[in-house]
């Protein structure tokens, strides 16, 4: 029997419904992205040493914290764009479940935890955060309107997260990590701009206004630019990074990063789904195998080849 993404894995998505208001707010599912600070932690074989899996799981936490007090401005600023759609609107904040102005006493709240959090880990990883934080609400109050660089941003921000994740544990940043991190982001984001402009059609400029500006055709060639080009920098990785073992097992994984591709392509095309990445990361069968897939496959030749 053909799986379907919608009846796969659907136990996240109904968890997330059952939790407060106060809580969905701060978009939990989201922080999934915040794992991009690990694989600074396994690509430099240090996994298995605790003062460096403490740094990293609490670089993840002050993302957490972080990014769901950017989360909170950003709900509280497109309180109406988000009532136009479909998804949105049902937000704790667009649908009237958390008043404005509670958001954002707790949005200044986490984000100055975060802030402490990370100058307590390490200063270094504090300047990530400033940065991380810069970027976003120069997102939320500009960048978001900004035909092309609003993707960039985004992308951008998980270029930090996985910056962010080697400086917490003092070790080289990697430009293959910066990289494939920003093609993949890249490759996700127009992807989730795509569905947007085919699911909301007239009403697209309504929720985003720089929606007027792209077109289907348009973002078909970009997604197919970006996708070739994040499975052949990634493939490059594998055997000419320096962190990889020289018997080039590496490339085994290749296969997990192209299904992993095509599969969000089928996705996009065929289900026209890709409005909520991180809702499909956890939610399509398929995807999430291949992901874990990947990590256990990477693990394995890192760290006994």
């Amino acid at each position: 029997m053909a799986i379907e993404p919608t009846q796969a894995l659907a136990t996240p998505r109904t968890l997330s419904s059952r939790l407060p208001a106060i809580i969905r707010a701060l978009r939990p599912l989201q922080w999934t992205k915040n794992a991009l600070v690990f694989p600074a932690l396994i690509f430099s074989v240090r996994a298995f040493e605790l003062k460096y899996l403490l740094l990293s799981i609490g670089a993840a936490i002050v993302f957490c914290a972080v990014s769901s007090g950017i989360y909170l401005i950003n709900d509280v600023r497109d309180i109406e764009q988000d009532r136009h759609h479909p998804k949105k609107r049902l937000r704790p904040i667009a649908a009237g479940e958390v008043n404005p102005r509670t958001a954002v006493v707790l949005s200044i709240v986490l984000i100055a935890s975060g802030f402490a959090a990370a100058f307590a880990l390490r200063p270094a990883f504090c300047a990530v955060i400033a940065g991380y934080v810069v970027l976003m609400v120069s997102y939320s109050y500009g960048l978001k309107k900004v035909v092309m660089l609003d993707v960039f941003a985004i992308a951008a921000g998980f270029v930090l997260r996985a910056a962010g994740g080697a400086i917490v544990i003092s070790v080289p940043i990697s430009p293959w990590l910066y990289v494939c991190t920003m093609l993949g982001a890249l490759f996700i984001g127009f992807g989730k701009r795509r569905n947007e402009l085919t699911t909301l059609e007239h009403h697209a400029a309504r929720h985003r206004a720089n929606l007027e500006f792209y077109t289907v055709p348009l973002l078909d060639q970009i997604i197919g630019i970006v996708s070739s080009a994040t499975v052949m920098t990634y493939s490059l990785y594998t055997f000419d990074a320096n962190v990889v073992p020289e018997n080039h097992s590496m490339m085994l994984t290749i296969p997990f990063v192209m299904y992993a591709i095509f599969r969000y392509l089928y996705l996009i095309y065929r289900q026209q789904l890709g409005g909520s990445p991180e809702v499909l990361l956890v939610t399509d069968r398929p995807l999430f195998i291949c992901i874990v897939g990947w990590g256990l496959t990477s693990v394995a030749i890192l760290y006994l080849t």
